[in-house]
């Protein structure tokens, strides 16, 4: 299971470069850039209100979710941290 980022989609879907996006939105052209290219792992909403009103999509329409059989769902962060504890005690066991 993943989110999918869909920026370069609707950009080219709405034949939008980076200069053009960047001059409707107001972000710079090389966070267009970055933002294009690499899933950003967080995201300000002002940034995506920007992104939605200048390619005249819905937020939607920039994520879209895949649940692709074979990828595990991410660890609760329960278990990462039982697991951490874990890890810890291993090395505590190692150090002795």
């Amino acid at each position: 299971m993943r989110i999918e980022w869909q920026l370069a989609k609707q950009m080219a879907k709405q034949g939008m470069n980076y200069r053009m996006l960047g001059r409707a939105t107001g972000l710079h052209p090389n966070t267009i850039s970055k933002l294009k290219h690499k899933p950003p792992v967080r995201l300000e909403m002002e940034t995506l209100t920007r992104l939605c009103k200048a390619l005249d999509c819905q937020p939607g329409d920039l994520l879209a979710y895949s649940a692709e059989p074979g990828l595990e769902p991410a660890p609760s962060l329960e278990n990462s941290q039982h697991k951490s504890r874990e890890q810890r005690q291993d090395c505590r066991k190692r150090d002795d």
